[in-house]
């Protein structure tokens, strides 16, 4: 079976996060009343196994291995 998998990578709670600043003044020059913006990139992309805890395992390891940085990531992996 192909699932689709999504990851949404933010920064851990009280990490410095200068792309969201920028856009919060961005948008308040621009008139727009902006509070606690956050960024965050999302991965995504399919795999195929018969069982969609063994995808959750090799996700988990992915994120751990590579497409995080535990120490400043947190991330959320949604499987469909």
């Amino acid at each position: 079976m192909i699932y689709n998998v999504e990851v949404k990578i933010t920064l851990k709670k009280g990490m410095l996060n200068p792309e969201a600043s920028t856009i919060e003044r961005a948008l308040d020059l621009l008139g727009y009343e902006v509070e606690n913006t956050n960024s965050y990139n999302t991965i995504t992309f399919q795999m195929e196994d018969e069982r969609k805890s063994e995808i959750m395992k090799k996700v988990e390891d992915m994120c751990q291995r590579l497409l995080t940085n535990p120490v400043i990531h947190d991330y959320e992996i949604n499987i469909s």
